[in-house]
């Protein structure tokens, strides 16, 4: 669903089909929200302690607060994550994008919980993403890894999918 940080925040479910970044929420903790919500967001300034105190700021003026809405994801969930980090991808061993199934690694309170388990069996935590990262919602039923589906990659995410990431030599 959403870490336990995450719970301050207006939420709502994801939804099949849905386009979604990551995206670092002013507490610091990364989830996932969509891009019609961030545009929305009125135009702040980008450093991290700026934009928390603009916020502030913004309360004691009207009395409210602008906030973009996280988008919890159900474990289970399978995913298509676009524009992986060539690091993340040299680490986990894996393409530019991959599919992952969204997991909880833990039951623990106050600890991220939110991850991402790739075909190869290595997860990652949501928090270790970098902002901006692209998700798409392929399936929120509780899924278990098959062939990729023709019908949730587009024509271009097809061909990053068999020609981008380390090659099989490198593996």
């Amino acid at each position: 669903m959403c870490d336990y940080s995450l719970m301050s925040f207006s939420n709502r479910l994801a939804r099949q089909g849905e386009e979604l970044l990551t995206y670092r929420f002013p507490r610091g903790s990364m989830g996932l929200a969509s891009p019609a919500d961030l545009r929305a967001q009125p135009d702040l300034p980008h450093t991290r302690i700026v934009r928390i105190w603009s916020r502030v700021w913004e309360v004691f003026e009207t009395g409210r607060s602008y906030s973009v809405p996280a988008v919890c994801v159900p474990p289970g969930a399978r995913l298509l994550v676009r524009d992986i980090s060539e690091q993340l991808q040299r680490e986990l061993k894996i393409w530019r994008t991959e599919e992952a199934i969204f997991t909880q690694v833990t039951a623990a309170s106050c600890r991220h919980r939110d991850a991402l388990r790739f075909r190869n069996g290595r997860q990652v935590l949501l928090q270790t993403l970098r902002e901006g990262q692209r998700v798409r919602i392929l399936d929120l039923s509780l899924a278990e890894f098959t062939e990729p589906r023709a019908e949730a990659l587009s024509r271009l995410d097809r061909e990053a999918y068999a020609f981008s990431g380390p090659t099989l030599a490198a593996a």
